[in-house]
């Protein structure tokens, strides 16, 4: 059995997702790969993910304004 808990609640939005996380790394100067990305350090990885919740937070935020 499966356990992985990192499915899309809408499997049409992988792609948007995809790109949004390559913005991510952009932005934080992490040049991430089409496809394999499993030689990033934990640190690359949660700055990524750290870049994704912020852009999320702003513009839950700018939607509230």
């Amino acid at each position: 059995m499966n356990r992985n808990s990192n499915k899309l609640n809408v499997p049409e939005a992988k792609a948007a997702m995809d790109r949004f996380k390559m913005e991510a790394a952009r932005e934080v100067g992490i040049d991430l790969k089409d496809g394999y990305n499993g030689d990033l350090t934990a640190r690359q990885a949660g700055s990524i993910g750290g870049q994704m919740v912020k852009q999320m937070i702003e513009a839950y935020e700018q939607q509230m304004k």
